[in-house]
């Protein structure tokens, strides 16, 4: 099935509504992630796939929190969060972490988890984790844009497979090996 919109013939900016942006961004293949943090308030988390890398100098995340979830307040309270990319076999936490019928501490148990020097928790088995301080935070109507300066990273040398949402499923991103110089354009 194809969607398409045809913008409107007007001077005012055209916008897409909001089930088909939808529809188009779950095209987009994104790597899941627990989102965590620690500190006076406890351990909070919840399931995020809007993370990117802003710059290696300094060593700089883009993570966007959705104002109603409850780690939200938490983690800017806290001012550290980890980025914990999940592995293959790890979907139950993706969906624990994403339902709010589980307890923070019920989520957590799930899992084995370790102190970071942030106090935010770090997945054992996670893919990788990245450990940050909150730095900068961008408000939007409905998410906080949080900039995270990253303070330490951490990964699974044995996960072969990390869990990527693709088309509302999950989907694994596996290691492809090849050469440059063999990539045809």
């Amino acid at each position: 099935m194809t969607l398409t919109k045809t913008a409107p013939t007007s001077t005012h900016t055209a916008h897409v509504d909001a089930l088909l942006f939808r529809e188009g961004m779950s095209r987009l293949p994104s790597g899941i992630t627990l989102i965590t943090t620690g500190g006076p308030a406890g351990l909070h988390g919840f399931t995020a796939t809007a993370v990117c890398s802003v710059s290696d100098a300094p060593p700089t995340l883009l993570v966007c929190v959705n104002r109603n979830t409850s780690a939200h307040d938490h983690i800017l309270s806290h001012q550290c969060l980890a980025v914990n990319v999940l592995a293959e076999g790890q979907e139950h936490l993706c969906s624990a972490f994403s339902s709010r019928k589980y307890t923070m501490a019920e989520r957590f148990a799930l899992a084995r988890w370790k102190n970071g020097i942030t106090g935010a928790p770090l997945l054992e088995g996670a893919v990788v984790s990245f450990e940050c301080r909150v730095s900068r935070v961008i408000d939007t109507p409905t998410h906080s844009i949080v900039i995270a300066t990253v303070e330490h990273v951490q990964w699974d040398e044995t996960a072969e497979s990390g869990l990527v949402w693709f088309q509302k499923s999950f989907a694994l991103a596996k290691k492809i090996s090849y050469s440059v110089s063999s990539v045809k354009p």
